[in-house]
C-alpha cells in the first residue's frame, strides 16, 4: 500500500504538470472508487485553476482558486499516470490541462478515493480532525512522543502506526525506523527513554527523507507519476528481510502483529 514517501512522492510528479494550469477536462468512468466520486466534482473542478500540491499523511492534496481541494487517496493500488499512451480499464478519473496534458488516476483495486472539500475547511475533515503532526514537521520530535506516549503500554510499533500519535507513517517505514533506533517493536512505549525517543524521531525522519529521495518503495502496483518505480526497497535493512543476515551480524526475523507483518533484529533491537 503507498505510504507516506510515495504520496509525496506522487504530489511531486504530480507537481510540474499541474501547478498553475487550468483543468480543461474532469471525467469520471466509474461511479465509485471505495467511496462514490463527489457528484458535483466535474461540476466545481473544470475551468479551475491549481493553485497548489501538497500532502497530509497518506493523503494527496490538489487546491484550486475556486476554494476548492481535491483530495486522494491511492488505496491499496492506486497510482496517477501522466500522459497514458491508452486509456486502461482500471483508469477512472480523468484529468486534462489547458497545455494539453491528460492524467488518469489508475486503481486496479479500487480501495483509493477522490473527495472535494473547502478549503477553508480542510482542517475539519474527518480524517485530518484527529490525526497527529507530520513526521516530517517541525512539531514531531522526541518532546511530543514523550509526552503522548507516557503512561502508555501499549508497543511502541502500534503507537506509531495510530494516526493520532504521528500522522502518514505506515508498517514499511515505521519497521524501518524502529530498526535504525535500535529500539524493539514489542518494547511498551511508555517505557522508553527520553534519549532513545529522541533517536526514534531522528530516525522515522531519516528513513522517510531517504524513501522520498529514492522516489518511494515499489509495492504491487505502486509507480511515480512519470511511470518510474520507486527503488527505496533495495535499501530496506529488515523490511521484507526475514531470516537474511542484519548488519549487526543477526538474523532477521518477522512475525504477526494485528494481521500485519513486523520485520526486526532481536540481537540489536531491544
Amino acid at each position: 500500500m503507498p505510504e507516506l514517501p510515495e504520496v509525496e512522492t506522487t504530489v511531486r510528479g504530480l507537481e510540474p504538470v499541474l501547478a498553475g494550469r487550468r483543468l480543461t477536462k474532469v471525467e469520471t468512468r466509474r461511479a465509485d472508487l471505495r467511496h462514490a466520486f463527489p457528484p458535483d466534482l466535474r461540476q466545481r473542478l473544470t475551468g479551475a485553476r491549481v493553485t497548489a500540491l501538497g500532502r497530509r499523511a497518506k493523503y494527496g492534496l490538489i487546491d484550486t482558486d475556486r476554494g476548492d481541494t481535491m483530495i486522494f487517496h491511492l488505496g491499496m493500488s492506486g497510482r496517477w499516470r501522466i500522459e497514458p499512451e491508452t486509456i486502461g480499464t482500471h483508469d477512472h478519473l480523468l484529468l486534462g490541462t489547458d497545455q494539453g496534458v491528460r492524467l488518469a488516476l489508475n486503481d486496479p483495486r479500487r480501495f483509493g478515493f477522490v473527495d472535494l472539500v473547502e478549503t477553508a475547511a480542510l482542517d475539519a475533515y474527518e480524517p485530518f480532525r484527529r490525526m497527529g503532526p507530520e513526521p516530517l514537521g517541525g512539531e514531531f520530535d522526541g518532546g511530543w512522543l514523550h509526552n503522548v506516549l507516557a503512561g502508555r503500554s501499549a508497543p511502541i510499533k502500534a503507537m506509531l502506526l495510530d494516526q493520532r500519535i504521528v500522522a502518514g507513517l505506515g508498517n514499511i517505514y515505521v519497521c524501518e525506523a524502529l530498526h535504525l533506533a535500535g529500539i524493539a517493536p514489542g518494547r511498551a512505549a511508555g517505557r522508553i527513554g527520553r534519549a532513545r525517543l529522541d533517536r526514534l524521531a531522528d530516525a522515522v525522519k531519516a528513513v522517510l527523507v531517504a524513501a522520498i529521495a529514492a522516489g518511494g518503495s515499489t509495492l504491487r502496483d505502486y509507480a511515480r507519476p512519470d511511470g518510474e518505480l520507486g527503488y527505496f526497497a533495495k535499501d530496506w535493512r529488515v523490511y521484507g528481510r526475514e531470516g537474511e543476515p542484519c548488519l549487526c551480524g543477526g538474523t532477521v526475523r518477522r512475525r504477526v502483529d494485528s494481521g500485519r507483518s513486523t520485520f526486526y533484529c532481536p540481537r540489536c533491537q531491544h
